[in-house]
């Protein structure tokens, strides 16, 4: 299994296999014409664009290594890519050499990894998604006036362990809507949800309706928390996977969105649908009584991986692509304060970040 490596310190990050090339696909007989619904919006959203530039940045800024705790965002592709710039990637803080440049990831940390990175007098780049920073003001809100908080979310995720971190005493983490039939919490009047950014909005919706009917008086946040992006590419795949015989979605195990657009496709009516770090993982078998595809990809996926795969798939007789776009995005994020202009002091042309990449 191949390894993205960090250096000297001696920490790894395991990635997926990537299969050697194998053979091109073969076109497979089938009935009807073959096409391709490729949905958008799909790829990068602001949060994660915001992000990369932030690390591309701080090494031309800098220098390498930058190091950045975790990954940047969950993509073995991008991980990989900005290692060979002379990014090192970290599970915590005390691996860094004191003095150093480090990057949170766009899932954002608790105020303990903050005060653990200036401990170490550590010069600390906060990527974190905006709306993910949204959730944690929310959350230190929320406690101050004592509410009890009900966090929707998936245990062990970045970002679920960074939100508690802001309101540890107050909050109580639901994984799923079946948890939410047997979760204890304390009595009190002062109840409220909140969510992990990048969730299934149905299941989401779901375990918020179980947790009503047990606590009546929970309340909602003033806004939903899951980010546009997440429902913008749910809300696309729903659109195509009544009609597709085959959904691929790209992008890598540890995206929750990613896993995500799988299980709504084959929710939606999707016959079959996979996950792909790259197209190299497609599958001959995949193809037997398929004439539509659908194609889409993680928030976290730059555009060339989908390329990839459009280009396998015109291998296998696939030509014919139709795009099925069921929203617009054009939101941008300011970029970190300590990054929003060059060596020079000039304001950076790439103080934005929201744009769909290769």
């Amino acid at each position: 299994m191949s390894t993205i490596t960090n250096g000297a310190l001696g920490t790894t990050l395991t990635a997926p296999v990537i299969p050697q090339r194998r053979e091109r696909l073969r076109p497979v007989e089938v009935d009807g014409p073959k096409r391709v619904l490729l949905a958008a919006p799909r790829g990068y959203c602001a949060g994660v664009d915001r992000a990369v530039i932030a690390v591309e940045k701080a090494l031309e800024q800098y220098g390498a290594p930058v190091y950045v705790r975790k990954q940047i965002v969950h993509n073995v592709h991008v991980v990989s890519e900005l290692e060979k710039q002379g990014a090192i990637f970290v599970d915590e803080v005390d691996e860094v050499p004191p003095g150093s440049h480090i990057v949170f990831s766009a899932h954002g940390v608790s105020p303990a990894v903050v005060q653990g990175a200036a401990d170490r007098d550590l010069q600390a780049i906060d990527a974190t998604c905006p709306l993910v920073t949204k959730v944690h003001r929310e959350a230190v809100r929320f406690a101050k006036q004592d509410y009890r908080i009900l966090l929707i979310g998936h245990a062990g995720h970045e970002e679920v362990e960074g939100t508690m971190g802001h309101a540890p005493e107050r909050t109580i983490l639901v994984n799923d809507p079946d948890e939410a039939d047997r979760i204890e919490v304390p009595e009190t009047d002062a109840l409220i949800w909140l969510s992990q950014t990048t969730l299934s909005v149905d299941e989401t919706m779901e375990t918020v309706r179980r947790l009503r009917a047990r606590f009546p008086h929970l309340q909602d946040p003033p806004s939903d928390d899951i980010c546009y992006a997440t429902q913008n590419r749910q809300v696309a795949i729903k659109k195509v996977a009544p009609e597709a015989d085959l959904v691929i979605v790209v992008g890598s195990a540890n995206s929750s969105n990613s896993v995500r657009l799988v299980e709504v496709a084959l929710e939606y009516g999707a016959k079959a649908a996979y996950r792909v770090d790259y197209a190299s993982e497609i599958k001959q078998e995949w193809f037997e009584g398929v004439a539509t595809v659908g194609v889409t990809s993680g928030a976290s996926v730059p555009e060339v991986l989908v390329e990839q795969v459009l280009a396998d798939l015109r291998d296998a007789g696939f030509d014919a692509v139709s795009e099925v776009k069921t929203a617009e995005e054009d939101l941008q994020f300011s970029l970190p304060k300590e990054l929003r202009r060059d060596a020079q002091g000039n304001v950076d042309e790439r103080a934005l970040g929201g744009r769909i990449r290769d």
